[in-house]
């Protein structure tokens, strides 16, 4: 071998030790990384807005892989977990379905239906309501004025009152507590913030809350304690200011 051929398998023989040291440095970059990152996981993205307290169908979400360690503790992995769920939130489309947005459907009795409203967070049991507690919903309706006794302080025609609407009503769900957006017209009297409340109800129930939220000024929740769901008379259901004269 002359020394042309030895400096060429000697150039070869360096080529050779660069490239297996270019290979395992870059094994050892990808090493690192997976070292870093961990192993990748199942997550569920939202593919469209879900409105508060719908059912989850698995149509609704879209299957996402990214390493483990970037998840929260309550992302969803498994979207079996959805089964018989319903959104506590509105869902945003492209965040990831986490474990606290959503919660058991609630049992209904037979003839009951679920009724869901707005209550004011000034004004309810802030903190104190959970589900299956009891409360008494009241309404506050502002009696009609006479306009041909415009004159005198009060008119035989007005008669603001108090109505126990529905007695022993059966919390379900509590939602969040929500931001209001002023009404222009009467930002004075308007609640600022709020928290959905989800009733088990009979259909009359039902309806009558449905009316006091419509056409009540006020509509509060009074907690019942422990032991306390007795009846209310139909005579203390309904209060006004002559009844105290």
């Amino acid at each position: 071998m002359n020394s042309r051929q030895r400096r060429g398998v000697i150039l070869l023989l360096l080529s050779l030790l660069c490239a297996f040291g270019a290979f395992a440095g870059v094994l050892s970059v990808i090493s690192d990384v997976n070292a870093k990152v961990g192993p990748e996981v199942s997550a569920y993205e939202i593919t469209s807005d879900v409105p508060p307290y719908t059912a989850l169908r698995p149509g609704q979400f879209e299957k996402v892989t990214m390493p483990e360690r970037w998840l929260s503790e309550n992302a969803v992995t498994d979207l079996s977990q959805i089964s018989g769920k319903i959104a506590v939130t509105r869902l945003k489309k492209g965040s990831l379905l986490q474990s606290d947005m959503i919660v058991d459907r609630p049992a209904l009795q037979p003839g009951e239906q679920e009724i869901a409203i707005m209550i004011d967070a000034a004004t309810g049991v802030a903190g104190k309501i959970k589900p299956d507690s009891r409360v008494n919903i009241y309404a506050t309706f502002a009696g009609e004025r006479d306009g041909a006794t415009a004159g005198a302080a009060r008119s035989a025609a007005q008669v603001d009152q108090s109505v126990v609407i529905v007695s022993n009503a059966r919390v379900v769900d509590v939602g969040r507590l929500t931001a209001l957006e002023p009404d222009r017209d009467n930002r004075g009297n308007q609640a600022t913030e709020a928290v959905p409340i989800t009733f088990a109800l009979s259909t009359l129930d039902a309806q009558r809350v449905a009316y006091a939220e419509s056409f009540a000024k006020h509509v509060r929740l009074a907690l019942i304690g422990q032991g306390g769901e007795t009846a209310i008379s139909p005579a203390d259901r309904t209060y006004t200011l002559d009844k105290d004269k």
